[in-house]
């Protein structure tokens, strides 16, 4: 594999050059990690804004109707959708996301699907890569729209500077069970599907939320959208826009670029850690006779995952005398 030609490509723009990086990156291959470590210093250019909430707040119609007002502002907008897959499979459910196909005809525009591949959250490791490789190649905005699957959609903040927590009217019991991780994460608030019945109420409920969290100098604002007619849209992207400045400009963008950092270095090590401890695992034998032992209640899963990571340990260190 030329990763020469896959990094001047990219550079220079060219869409199957990108394209075949952004399989390498979610491969995890060695060009893919060599592509990456070889165009970060290239990023940091573009607005990265990660759309997360429940499933059913119609974060797929928003992000295509951020993009089409993003497109109107003349920026190239670049659109990471993470569908939901099989931990097992590891396959997508969804596919290309059919309500924004209408922007796939737009050459200003890069429509990329992905599985989530079962991590926790529904953001695939990968998506922060290809939201990287997406920067570098010079896209002005890069949407990254996340699958909705539980609390730990705080993940998309390791890949997004912006992160828009979308709610709806009839979420109400929802809103009120989010944890505090999920709406310190989030810097802008949009309550989608605003003509519907409930919207004020939703409204309400997260300004409540609001005001026991622990913010910093940064205070999310709370919006309305109909992403389907487009109608708040415009001032969403100006909240965006004005997050963008706060974290560029202002006197807290070295803080905000540190912690952003900090997330991403740790989130990605946890994710090569799970997978290799996971490997050694698998390789030893030693998953599939503790379950069998759980399964038997002979065993209690704490003392059987303690065992576990020991076993781990182990193959690590005599792995590392053999080296």
């Amino acid at each position: 594999m030329d990763t020469n030609a896959l990094v001047e490509g990219i550079l220079g723009g060219n869409r199957r050059a990108l394209a075949r990086a952004i399989s390498h990156v979610e491969a995890n291959t060695a060009a893919g990690r060599e592509v990456l470590a070889r165009l970060y210093a290239r990023t940091g250019h573009a607005q990265v804004v990660g759309i997360t909430g429940s499933a059913g707040a119609g974060k797929s119609t928003l992000v295509g109707a951020i993009a089409r007002e993003q497109r109107k502002r003349g920026r190239t907008v670049g659109i990471v959708a993470v569908d939901p897959s099989s931990p097992f499979s590891h396959g997508a459910i969804l596919g290309d996301r059919i309500r924004m196909q209408d922007l796939t005809s737009d050459d200003g525009v890069f429509l990329r699907s992905m599985a989530s591949r079962g991590n926790l959250g529904g953001l695939s490791e990968a998506a922060t890569g290809v939201a990287d490789l997406l920067d570098a190649a010079h896209f002005d905005v890069v949407l990254i729209e996340t699958v909705g699957a539980g609390q730990d959609e705080v993940e998309v903040a390791n890949a997004a500077g912006t992160t828009v927590l979308v709610a709806n009217p009839g979420g109400g019991d929802e809103v009120q069970s989010m944890k505090a991780g999920l709406m310190e994460v989030a810097q802008i608030m949009v309550v989608n599907k605003a003509d519907l019945a409930g919207a004020d109420t939703a409204m309400t409920q997260l300004r409540a939320l609001l005001s026991i969290a622990d913010l910093g100098p940064w205070v999310p604002p709370i919006l309305k959208a109909v992403a389907r007619t487009a109608e708040g849209v415009p001032e969403l992207v100006d909240a965006i826009d004005k997050h963008q400045e706060f974290i560029r400009g202002s006197e807290h963008a070295h803080e905000e670029r540190r912690k952003h950092a900090q997330r991403q270095v740790i989130a990605i090590a946890r994710a090569i850690l799970h997978r290799e401890a996971l490997s050694t695992a698998n390789a030893s034998g030693a998953i599939a006779a503790l379950v069998e032992e759980v399964a038997e209640r002979t065993r209690d899963p704490r003392s059987a995952a303690e065992e576990l990571l020991e076993t781990v340990r182990r193959e690590w260190a005599s792995q590392g005398e053999r080296e």
